[in-house]
């Protein structure tokens, strides 16, 4: 008699006309195969299947009762305009069920820079919050007591005047530090991976992290000094290994840099938060939540803690922003509710569920509205709070659970045979195998190879969304007008002396610089002013830009091959014209640290035969104008992710102009309301490539626009 897998398998051959199940077997991007069907017996040798919630080592959560005692901490991250437009919204989310407040910081303040500088005029406001001084964290806060309310703030270049800002505007409004609850991000490793926005070079950033951590260890026991992110890992195209694995290194490193500083590993271990990404995998994003429990537990337990809470990853999570598509938008709610379905699935303890219309602007208080509510959803009636860890045993998920602890740790154990994290990143490791995977997810994404409803299958036209647009120049204007006010009334000796002795903190390894900023700041320094003070001792950092070669030639060519030589044979007979390749430089303007959409097009472009100049991060558009006409550029394209393209668009027009190049032609990419597009084609851009076109549609209108067709962009 045939056992039940035999006949299982002789039921597969008939439905698959006689190939076997290995035909059924998904290959991940992980580099992990999913079989067909998994039974009782891939659960054989698998350790800590059988443990209990609550404990060692919390594969099914950190807490005991999980959702059946107090659900997840609904927590919208927000920030836009000026502190009273913030406030404002702040105020509307909690009075509608809202639990804890998170801080979206704009770029400008992320960077160190105040409002009036000039590198920052299409920033302003724009993808966060604009603060600039203890006043403007106190029009933040204004109406809601900080002793009572969990405040996360995403903030890692700029922490040092962030948190003195943060500070001295609760001890200004009666609540002493030792009251105050809630998380700064304080991840800078990460920034260096793929987000960008850092200030100093990596080893005195470190520095700043562990001076934040030993200062709220000792002077803030309610506060998380650090939440380690994977988040971003996530967006800028990593796998859910690499957000993994890259993730608990940047931990463990954080956790060594605090014990060199003399403080036990109970003192602050326990305070240590993290924040992943959850993408569209349903199951390999709640296996990844189980699996980064398993592995800091086992992690930590090597430095001996005695407090069980110390080994405990507790984590926030926020739903996918790369997932969220510019077409047919409304889809979007789906994919939101089933990513927030998965974290929750996984063990959150709080969430953040991003809104569907992110992808072409800030979300309205519409679309906003509708991603809170899709929490509430989950949490009240659906009935799944009602049972701990509900897929714990699922055959799939325990496999695919260990199965990526597995390929993790030994990602990490590369990362910790290099040095660690500090130095992997030095060395550039991480971002460039990141940059790698999101090079090869977009080349499945063009080929067809994966499927993203409404983008590259099933694609439909919609009606532009109501949008959310926020006049950068007057909330500049509104900002300057207040930072001239402060400085006029201050008492600019007592500043000064602040600055000075902060600076000579900074100059002193062993000495905390946060008491320094914290006086500084109370004395109402400017966030600019502080993050100076510490630059005259620490430098600026400038990335070195790299790109990867040769993943779309080799990709693509394998079933595209004919349209490529199509494309290089144009190349070549516009060379064989022109005396030399069409080039084409690829400028990110303004403060908007995120490149993955930059390399990739780059990477994309110069495979397929194109000269391309990478342009280096955080240029004015005089900058970039200027390098464009130096470089003797045939197309400047400008990837813009942040909403600044009102302001900087014209003011690249008018370089060019000046530099006596307005006949350039100049293309876009990146998160532009449709609505604007008219506008922009009237300011003199020729093309504008929304996110998920095609990578091999978009250079045949480069080329076409290079050839003459003054139609090819649209």
């Amino acid at each position: 008699m045939p056992n039940a897998q035999e006949e299982w398998e002789k039921h597969v051959k008939s439905d698959l006309k006689g190939r076997g199940p290995e035909e059924l077997t998904w290959h991940t991007p992980e580099g992990i195969s999913i079989k067909p069907l998994y039974t009782l017996q891939d659960l054989e040798g698998l350790e800590d299947v059988a443990s209990f919630p609550g404990s060692f080592p919390y594969l099914r959560g950190p807490r005991a009762t999980m959702y059946t005692n107090r659900p997840w901490t609904l927590r919208q991250y927000a920030g836009f305009s000026t502190a009273e437009e913030s406030n404002k919204f702040y105020r509307e989310n909690l009075k509608a069920g809202q639990h804890g407040l998170s801080i979206a910081f704009d770029l400008a303040t992320h960077r160190g820079y105040d409002s009036d500088h000039p590198r920052v005029s299409g920033d302003v406001g724009k993808a966060g919050v604009a603060i600039d001084t203890v006043e403007d964290m106190k029009r933040l806060f204004e109406g809601i007591p900080l002793n009572q309310m969990s405040v996360s703030m995403t903030m890692n270049g700029a922490v040092i005047p962030i948190m003195a800002a943060f500070i001295v505007a609760a001890e200004e409004q009666g609540v002493a530090q030792d009251q105050l609850s809630g998380t700064i991000q304080n991840d800078i490793l990460k920034e260096f991976m793929v987000r960008n926005t850092y200030i100093y070079p990596p080893e005195p950033s470190m520095r700043l992290v562990a001076d934040v951590i030993e200062y709220t260890t000792r002077h803030m026991p309610n506060f998380n000094s650090i939440s380690v992110s994977g988040y971003h890992m996530h967006e800028a195209g990593a796998t859910a290994v690499q957000e993994l694995g890259f993730t608990l290194a940047d931990g463990l490193d954080y956790v060594r840099a605090t014990l060199n500083r003399g403080l036990p590993i109970d003192a602050f271990a326990p305070r240590i938060s993290f924040f992943f990404g959850i993408g569209m995998n349903f199951f390999m994003e709640i296996a990844k939540l189980r699996a980064a429990r398993l592995l800091w537990a086992k992690l930590m337990k090597a430095y001996n803690p005695e407090n069980p809470q110390s080994l405990m990853l507790r984590t926030h999570c926020q739903t996918s922003g790369v997932s969220l598509t510019a077409q047919d938008p409304l889809n979007n709610i789906v994919r939101t509710t089933l990513e927030a379905l998965s974290a929750v699935l996984g063990g959150t303890q709080s969430l953040h569920t991003n809104s569907y219309d992110e992808a072409v602007a800030l979300p309205s208080q519409k679309s906003a509205r509708i991603s809170r509510n899709t929490q509430l959803i989950l949490a009240e009636e659906t009935g799944i709070t009602q049972v701990i860890d509900p897929l714990g045993g699922s055959y799939y998920v325990e496999a695919l659970t260990h199965s990526l602890a597995q390929h993790a740790q030994t990602l990490i154990d590369e990362v910790e045979a290099l040095g660690g994290m500090t130095k992997a990143v030095m060395e550039g490791m991480p971002k460039l195998r990141i940059e790698e995977s999101a090079a090869k997810r977009q080349t499945r994404l063009d080929l067809g190879q994966e499927t993203i409803v409404g983008v590259n299958k099933y694609v439909m036209t919609g009606d532009p969304l109501d949008i959310l647009n926020i006049d950068a120049s007057w909330v500049r204007d509104q900002q300057i007008e207040r930072l001239q006010e402060i400085k006029k009334t201050r008492d600019s000796k007592k500043v000064q002396a602040c600055l000075e002795a902060l600076t000579g903190a900074a100059s002193q390894k062993n000495v905390n610089v946060m008491p320094f900023a914290i006086d500084a700041m109370r004395e109402r320094a400017t966030l600019g002013e502080v993050s100076d003070a510490m630059e005259k001792v620490f430098t600026r950092y400038e990335a070195e830009i790299h790109m990867i070669n040769h993943v779309y030639g080799t990709l693509y060519g394998e079933t595209r091959g004919a349209e490529i030589e199509a494309i290089r044979k144009r190349i070549d007979k516009f060379r064989r014209k022109e005396g030399r390749v069409p080039r084409l430089m690829i400028a990110k303007v303004g403060q908007d640290g995120h490149d993955r959409g930059a390399k990739i097009i780059g990477t994309a472009f110069e495979d397929l035969g194109f000269d391309v100049d990478m342009g280096p991060l955080f240029q004015t558009p005089l900058e970039a104008a200027k390098k464009a006409v130096k470089d003797e550029v045939h197309v400047l394209g400008l990837s813009t992710q942040a909403g600044g393209h009102r302001v900087l668009i014209p003011e690249l027009m008018m370089a060019l102009k000046a530099e006596g190049a307005e006949k350039m032609i100049v293309i876009c990419g990146g998160v532009i309301p449709p609505q604007d597009y008219e506008w922009l084609y009237g300011q003199g851009v020729s093309a504008i490539f929304g996110p998920g076109t095609p990578l091999i549609e978009a250079a045949k209108s480069v080329l076409s626009l290079l050839e003459g067709d003054p139609h090819a962009g649209g």
